[in-house]
Parts: C-alpha cells; sequence; structure tokens
C-alpha cells in the first residue's frame, strides 16, 4: 500500500500492471456476484421472501440459521477484504477526499446490509425483502463504481510517464533551439 500511498506506483509499471489484473479479477466477481443473485432471486420482494422462507408451491424449504451462518461466516470475510482492499486502492486515485470516505462508508455499510437483509427476512419479516434488494444493488453499484475510479486511475497513471517524457523531450528540444538561435 506504501507504493500507492506516496505515488511510487506511477514508476512501478509491474505493481501497475498486477494491480490493472487484480482489477479484472475483482470485475469477473463482481460479475459472478449479480449472477448468483440472480439465480436464485430476483429484484421483487416476494422472490426475495420466497428464497428466504421458502414456498408450499414450489416445494422448498426455508433456509435454515446453520445455513444462512455458513454463508454469512464466509461472505463477512470475503466481502470484507474485498472492501478493503479495493477502498484501500482508491487512496491513490484521483477524487476528492470526501468522494473516497462517502464511497468506502458505502461500500462497508452496503456489504454489512446485503448480508443482515437475509437474516432479517427469514428471522424478523418479510417485508425486509425490500431492505435486501436495495442493499444488493447499492453493493453491486459502490463496486462498480470502485472499479471504475480505481482501474481509470491505473490506466491515466499508465499513460503520465510517457506524457512527462515527451513534454521534457518537447521542453528539451525548444530549450536546445533557444539556445542555438542565441549563440
Amino acid at each position: 500500500m506504501r507504493f500507492f500511498v506516496t505515488g511510487e506506483q506511477r514508476r512501478q509499471t509491474l505493481l501497475n500492471t498486477i494491480v490493472l489484473m487484480f482489477m479484472g479479477y475483482i470485475i469477473l466477481l463482481w460479475i459472478s456476484n449479480g449472477l448468483m443473485y440472480f439465480h436464485k432471486m430476483g429484484l421483487t420482494a416476494d422472490s426475495v421472501v420466497e428464497y428466504y422462507l421458502g414456498s408450499e408451491e414450489k416445494f422448498t424449504q426455508p433456509r435454515s440459521y446453520q445455513s444462512l451462518l455458513e454463508v454469512s461466516h464466509f461472505h463477512l470475510f470475503s466481502m470484507g477484504m474485498l472492501a478493503v482492499t479495493l477502498t484501500h486502492l482508491l487512496l491513490f486515485a484521483n477524487l476528492s477526499a470526501t468522494l473516497k470516505v462517502w464511497l468506502a462508508g458505502l461500500t462497508f455499510a452496503s456489504a454489512i446490509a446485503d448480508e443482515a437483509g437475509g437474516w432479517l427476512v427469514r428471522f424478523v419479516h418479510p417485508a425486509f425483502a425490500y431492505f435486501k434488494i436495495t442493499a444488493f444493488l447499492t453493493l453491486e453499484f459502490a463496486l462498480a463504481a470502485l472499479i471504475v475510479f480505481v482501474g481509470a486511475s491505473l490506466i491515466a497513471q499508465r499513460f503520465e510517464p510517457r506524457q512527462r517524457s515527451e513534454e521534457v523531450s518537447r521542453n528539451s528540444a525548444r530549450v536546445g533551439e533557444e539556445a542555438r538561435s542565441r549563440g
């Protein structure tokens, strides 16, 4: 992380490339997260309630405490690591500090809310299905924003050294011409 905070990543082509490849992996994770959600349920409260509380018509059982606990155990760790990694990478994006704080907070809050949503539907009240849908969409939006901002910053920084070297070359040529014209 020191490389990103100090700006050394601009001089580290290999590190920049590795992080860009990691961002490609995160894009695939983001897509699969959406596909998994839509494989189980949709953006309707009825589909969320049916998934967590079961359906007599489809002969499905309600989600058990143990199955929710196992999923939460894995998700709390993995989503936490994903959020911490992406928000740390956000440090070097060319955005205002306020936007970075809001986006980081939104990411962590929506990840926790998304996980809590299923528990609330299953054990508190079916009306929390709307909360679950909103949390999922907010999490997907926040992750997409992080991916775009971090990726765009990395790509822009890959071209900065070339632009700087071209400017230095032009300036050197101009200074050389001025020196010849004076002498």
